[in-house]
């Protein structure tokens, strides 16, 4: 059993699901005539991994084109992303910016199959900013994406427009607010270094997460804005690949979270001549992309807190489980394993629900065909090396025996 949380090792564990939880845990044989039995000798049980910054309805590898889409277009092309999504291990995914309750609720249901999703609803954007597609001739009004499912963002200006759109997302089911607060490398009318939202704008999206017992997550690279935002009160700093250590060491103090998502940046630059990126998105992945690993080292010797991101947008997709690997080229691999549980649930506010192996928490299990802190490469690819996967107890994978389960 390898658990972020303290289980870790080769001593021979016995595990019991019931009611979608994990029910017991022993260091001795659990008899029960009801329970069907998986034998897992010569492979490491896991929590179910989780990513904590995916965009399941980013359908294309364009968000302005993705956000003209119909409705059922993106909903059907969500629905196969989620389902890939899991059969990759990923039993919980938290969306920062284009899912809504319908989706979220038609998972619960069983209506399409995928990660648990935690979802902020649209994120907000100053008008130029990064959740703005609209370029530089295009004079559409920007409600006209407001309520799409394709759109990742609503565009709001002001102190007022912001209260008000951080309220509405709320309304609509939003389990936390997403801010675009820096520049970005798809939108095509804000450098990098822009700063986006004024710092009153800032506080009062905070504030109003704050008043629904929540917290704001905001996209965010250089080190100027970093600062900014987290003395504004953001708890969840997105991809953060320009920080300083005076910053990172300001996270840590002030209990933000980081979540980078290198595997972003190395897909799209791997194929941007064959996505036809324009030179403009280019320059900008680099400024980012090259110095996304050093982020990594800054904000681990700051002490602050990793969870895991990815970040990718329509055929990229299938790089998800990439991230692993590259963080494993700077970190410890315990901790690129902390990431996706334990830390991972710390950002979600679930820990005790997913994330770790203990009772009471939602069976969300993946069993690997050997162990990831020798071998990190065991957690990528599409699931290759993932025998089994459990969701809440029901299995979804299994290719270790045909008792009744696929």
């Amino acid at each position: 059993m390898l658990d972020g949380n303290g289980f870790a090792g080769a001593s021979e564990s016995w595990l019991r699901i019931a009611d979608g939880v994990i029910a017991e845990i022993s260091e001795k044989p659990i008899s029960s005539k009801a329970a069907r039995t998986i034998d897992l000798k010569g492979r490491t049980l896991m929590p179910g991994l989780i990513d904590c910054h995916v965009h399941v309805t980013a359908i294309t590898v364009d968000p302005g084109r993705t956000a003209m889409l119909p409705d059922v277009t993106v909903a059907f092309g969500a629905a196969r992303i989620m389902k890939q999504m899991l059969m990759r291990g990923f039993t919980t995914v938290r969306d920062v910016g284009g899912a809504t309750r319908p989706l979220a609720q038609a998972e619960e249901a069983g209506q399409i199959e995928g990660p648990r999703l935690v979802f902020c609803g649209k994120s907000l954007s100053q008008t130029g900013g990064h959740s703005d597609y609209r370029g530089f001739v295009d004079n559409r009004r920007a409600e006209s994406q407001t309520y799409r499912l394709g759109a990742m963002g609503r565009v709001c200006d002001g102190i007022d427009a912001v209260r008000h759109s951080a309220r509405d997302e709320i309304r609509q089911g939003a389990q936390f607010i997403k801010a675009m607060a820096n520049g970005g490398v798809s939108s095509p009318t804000d450098p990098i270094n822009f700063q986006q939202f004024s710092i009153s704008e800032l506080e009062a999206i905070v504030e109003e997460a704050a008043n629904a017992q929540t917290y704001v997550s905001a996209h965010l690279y250089t080190d100027e804005a970093i600062s900014r935002a987290v003395r504004c009160g953001v708890r969840s700093v997105e991809h953060a690949n320009l920080i300083e250590p005076a910053t990172a060491r300001l996270m840590k103090e002030r209990g933000a979270i980081a979540c980078p998502t290198l595997v972003a940046y190395e897909a799209l630059h791997k194929n941007a001549k064959a996505l036809g990126l324009p030179d403009v998105s280019v320059a900008k992945l680099d400024d980012v992309r090259l110095r996304s690993r050093g982020s990594l080292e800054i904000l681990q010797k700051a002490g602050a807190t990793m969870a895991l991101g990815t970040d990718l947008l329509g055929e990229l997709h299938k790089y998800q489980s990439d991230e692993f690997t590259i963080r494993a080229e700077v970190l410890p691999p315990i901790e690129v394993i902390r990431s996706t549980t334990c830390y991972a649930a710390e950002l979600l506010r679930m820990t005790g629900k997913v994330g770790s192996l203990q009772v009471g928490v939602f069976a969300d299990l993946i069993a690997v065909d050997g162990d990831p802190l020798e071998n990190m490469s065991l957690l990528g690819g599409q699931g290759d090396h993932l025998s089994l996967i459990v969701r809440a107890g029901r299995v979804v994978k299994n290719t270790i025996d045909d008792n009744g389960c696929p």
